[in-house]
């Protein structure tokens, strides 16, 4: 929810972007074939209710839940108490007060404890798109390869088409391969390595003999 897809797809193309344009689309379709194929076999291998990931997240919130209270209101309005603090679960909505539940849209903790109370599968208050069936399609479309380049059937008028350069002029010194920082990031404190033993600054356990003390 954080992070930008695109940060990490350029993470992934660190090395690729020093290639031709050519060879560059070439690499990310192979990328990105890999990972539907990976995605999508991992899926098909899948025999539980949702997804690998999904189902690991939903026994989490189960084991969570094991000392939780649970006080019914109404028959979907349930009140659960968690370490002394209480939360409002509605299951006609599939709401939380944690916020949980209708984010991620899976049984948060409190929504757990609910549903054992009341002995109702968790699987039936999860999307459709978190099970292995819904994943399969969404990796269905195969990813096909160009063809090589003695194959390509150009047209003329594109062939004898001349494409000149921009007219822009390159600065001088070495192309940036790192994005400037915003401010916010560089009015950011840096962080600064403590001692272990001490927890003062200027200095690390192996040198914390020598290190001035305060008297």
């Amino acid at each position: 929810m954080t992070s930008n897809i695109a940060e990490s797809i350029n993470a992934a193309l660190v090395s690729a972007r020093e290639l031709p344009i050519y060879n560059f689309l070439e690499e990310v379709r192979k990328m990105f074939g890999r990972w539907n194929c990976s995605n999508c076999k991992e899926a098909t291998q899948t025999y539980t209710t949702l997804g690998k990931k999904y189902q690991e997240i939903l026994t989490l919130n189960e084991t969570m839940s094991t000392r939780m209270t649970v006080v019914p209101s109404t028959e979907y309005l349930h009140m659960v108490n968690d370490g002394g603090r209480n939360y409002t679960v509605c299951l006609l909505e599939r709401k939380c007060v944690c916020g949980r539940f209708q984010v991620d849209e899976l049984p948060c903790p409190h929504a757990w404890a609910v549903l054992k109370s009341k002995f109702l599968m968790p699987e039936e208050y999860c999307p459709n798109y978190y099970k292995p069936n819904t994943v399969v399609m969404t990796y269905d479309v195969p990813m096909y390869s160009l063809p090589d380049r003695n194959d390509w059937n150009i047209p003329a008028h594109v062939a004898e088409e001349v494409v000149l350069p921009s007219k822009w002029k390159r600065p001088p010194g070495r192309p940036k391969k790192k994005l400037d920082k915003p401010l916010s990031e560089l009015l950011q404190p840096k962080y600064q390595h403590s001692c272990n033993i001490c927890g003062q600054g200027g200095h690390n356990r192996r040198t914390y003999r020598n290190a001035p003390r305060n008297k």
